[in-house]
């Protein structure tokens, strides 16, 4: 008979991060630029409080274990107490992008069975309009005082959130359940048919918050000042509202002004150190920052993922702004984090460009998940930095199925135990284990039998000095079956003609691979994650004609 541990048993409650914070860093601040326009304050503390009074609030409003409460805010300091108030108290939170179409949201809070929607009083206009899709929804919760009510409203009952949160004493205790409960739903992005719901648990995001927090991940540390830039609606916020109250640090939450201005005047004044977003965030921050001729004083270190960041965007921060970019990438199926990229202590040896290159991949696996790449049969690729091949994943904090969906999507890999989760992606793993993203395998061109990365040609593209953005995709070839084109948008002011642009592939890939065409636009589409829509641009662009 095996012996077992004679250790405490205590579940992995997301409650249990709060309480933590409150005890140990409770009077370390919380900032929130807020929809209304002026900067609150609060710390641990005083937000563990009020969390506990939206559990009793949301008891008072008849919620149940496993009831839904869906939120429409930006990052700030409410949507945090909804966050734990809702978990902490057995519910199931539920953040939805509001940047979605609005008939996506309607079907997102009916499949969802949301009995509770809070938002922020910027969506009460989106809210009024989609009232007649959302029969289901019990109650309506505006996030605001008695002095942000509207006069009237055709919401029926439309409650006050600072007057539900100030009716109750904070006298509760948080309960203790099953750590395998589900604790949170986020939907994905959704680009073809509906959104599919991935449900996290309470152990599945404590797990996922340590890994975040440790040294060759996120980096997290009680000295550290973080400013999630990833909105809250979009994975968590990359778990870094649990990642913040696992180790005490101070949070700068942006609200909805993520301009270039704003967030730069939000850094310097809170002295961020930290922080997280996708690429399209930086581009606009940078521009802001170059134009007035600024530099950050406290800013050192950023995850950059939702999309492959462009290694002249690392090469920008870095060498003019002193920020060290951590590349990362994950999905919505991922909790989301997957890989950091973090050197191992063999390249310290190594020289800057050799260093640049590694760093550029989207990196290593934390503990907690591991990967694989495979061909159409799914059997195992070399690791060699060269071979491509669908992206398999498993792992503590990776979904098995869909909400409301039986059939797993989880595969076999040929010589692995276990099951595998295909994340859609194409990718190389080199000798030292640092995955590359090549494409997605939607997006991958597919010329005369060879692969072409369209992420490889857009890193290229990017690099020019009259390139704002780029992207490329597949157009229709009577001999190749498929060939690159590039999309470009230009720098304002930015000179830049078809034969330039194409000029500068030459010697930086090889010839095959340069793209046939360039087309210039004001601006590309993006998801409402800020991923590039290649979708849309294959629509845009169906009946391009690419020179002979």
């Amino acid at each position: 008979m095996s012996l077992m541990g004679q250790m405490m048993q205590m579940p992995l409650l997301i409650s249990s991060l709060l309480t933590h914070a409150a005890r140990h860093s409770g009077d370390t601040e919380i900032v929130s630029k807020r929809v209304e326009g002026d900067v609150h304050r609060t710390n641990w503390a005083q937000l563990a409080v009020r969390a506990r009074k939206v559990a009793q609030a949301l008891a008072r409003l008849g919620c149940q274990p496993g009831d839904r409460v869906g939120t429409l805010a930006w990052n700030g300091y409410r949507h945090l107490e909804l966050y734990y108030g809702t978990s902490g108290s057995q519910l199931v939170c539920h953040t939805i992008n509001p940047r979605l179409f609005p008939e996506q949201i309607a079907w997102i809070v009916g499949d969802a069975d949301d009995k509770v929607l809070c938002f922020e009083i910027n969506f009460l206009p989106l809210v009024e309009k989609l009232l007649p899709h959302l029969g289901r929804v019990q109650h309506f919760v505006l996030m605001a005082g008695r002095s942000h009510m509207p006069a009237s409203s055709p919401i029926p009952n439309l409650l006050c959130y600072e007057e539900l949160v100030e009716a109750e004493n904070g006298d509760y205790v948080w309960p203790q359940f099953d750590e395998n409960t589900a604790s949170s739903i986020c939907y994905t992005s959704g680009t073809t048919g509906n959104p599919k719901g991935a449900v996290y648990s309470h152990r599945s995001s404590l797990l996922h918050a340590f890994g975040a927090a440790l040294p060759d991940a996120m980096g997290c540390s009680a000295r550290d000042v973080i400013l999630p830039v990833v909105p809250m609606f979009h994975v968590n916020a990359w778990g870094l509202p649990y990642a913040t109250a696992l180790v005490g640090c101070k949070v700068v939450f942006p609200g909805p002004h993520l301009d270039g201005k704003s967030l730069f005047e939000l850094f310097e004044n809170e002295k961020v150190t930290f922080s997280a977003g996708v690429p399209t965030v930086w581009l606009g921050l940078l521009t802001y920052v170059k134009q007035n001729n600024l530099k950050f004083s406290s800013f050192k270190r950023t995850v950059i993922g939702g999309s492959a960041c462009p290694p002249a965007m690392i090469r920008t921060l870095e060498d003019d702004y002193g920020v060290e970019v951590i590349h990362a990438w994950g999905m919505t199926e991922m909790s989301p984090l997957g890989t950091l990229s973090k050197l191992k202590s063999k390249h310290e040896s190594l020289d800057e460009d050799s260093k640049r290159r590694i760093l550029e991949k989207q990196g290593k696996v934390i503990y907690g998940v591991d990967m694989e790449i495979v061909d159409d049969d799914n059997k195992p690729l070399p690791w060699d930095g060269k071979a491509s091949g669908n992206l398999v994943v498993r792992g503590h904090w990776v979904i098995d199925r869909y909400y409301r969906n039986d059939r797993s999507p989880l595969v076999e890999v040929a010589g692995l135990d276990g099951q595998w989760f295909p994340t859609g992606d194409v990718a190389a793993i080199d000798e030292d284990a640092y995955m590359q993203i090549t494409d997605r395998s939607k997006d991958v061109i597919k010329s005369g039998g060879e692969w072409i990365s369209s992420i490889e040609l857009e890193n290229i593209a990017m690099a020019h000095p009259a390139v704002h953005e780029a992207a490329v995709i597949a157009c229709p070839h009577p001999k190749w079956d498929e060939r690159p084109l590039l999309v470009v948008v230009k720098k304002p002011g930015g000179e830049l003609t078809r034969e330039q642009m194409l000029g500068f592939f030459e010697g930086r890939i090889a010839k095959w691979q340069i793209p046939d065409d360039v087309v210039f636009v004001d601006e590309l589409p993006h998801t409402a994650t800020g991923k590039l829509q290649k979708l849309k641009l294959r629509e845009q662009f169906r009946g391009h004609q690419l020179p002979a």
